[in-house]
């Protein structure tokens, strides 16, 4: 049995290399945000009400459930948070 590796623990879980940049995307932001949260000594109610979510949204996310948020979504939240995304696309060899 051969021992394969993978740069990242997406890369080895999904099923193609398009859902593996989506789940590090996803993956970056989500732990960002939960950072701020926790930085800022947020409770779940102020976080959601500064992204305008939901309370229970704020403890997926706090949870871990990235399976529950979308690209979109996180980015909306960042913005709101005040957060400054920025993005660096490069092409592999």
């Amino acid at each position: 049995m051969s021992k394969q590796r993978f740069a990242s623990v997406w890369d080895a879980i999904e099923s193609t290399a398009e859902e593996a940049e989506n789940m590090k995307l996803r993956s970056v932001l989500l732990m960002a945000l939960k950072s701020h949260i926790t930085r800022n000594e947020m409770t779940q109610a102020q976080a959601a009400k500064l992204f305008g979510v939901t309370q229970p949204r704020v403890s997926d996310m706090m949870r871990g459930k990235i399976n529950l948020f979308g690209l979109d979504a996180l980015v909306n939240m960042a913005a709101a948070a005040g957060l400054q995304i920025e993005m660096r696309v490069v092409e592999t060899t």
